[in-house]
């Protein structure tokens, strides 16, 4: 979470033994195991996918469930401007699967 002190309204909260990361109060992140990772959609995954980033994925009831967030490289995390952007390329995405 220290990564993202710079960024006005983050804020997290614990969930499913990691950490659920939000920015004015909308769900955008998630930490599991120490790693970070951001929402991904049609507008954010080229770039994901370009670094060779996967999406977070587990295991539940004999089979595997794959999730819409992917890794944050760690390139990115090492630059906190490039690093904003991809805050803010996450959130749009997440305002797009936001249930109404």
């Amino acid at each position: 979470m220290d990564l993202l002190a710079d960024v006005p309204g983050i804020t997290s909260r614990t969930m499913f033994g990691g950490w659920g990361i939000y920015k004015n109060r909308m769900f955008f992140g998630l930490i599991s195991d120490g790693a970070l990772y951001f929402k991904v959609g049609n507008g954010n995954r080229a770039e994901y996918e370009k670094m060779g980033s996967e999406p977070f994925a587990y295991y539940s009831e004999r089979k595997n469930i794959t999730l819409s967030y992917w890794l944050v490289p760690e390139e990115i995390l090492e630059n906190r401007d490039v690093l904003s952007e991809w805050v803010e390329n996450a959130v749009t995405e997440a305002q797009k699967t936001k249930k109404r």
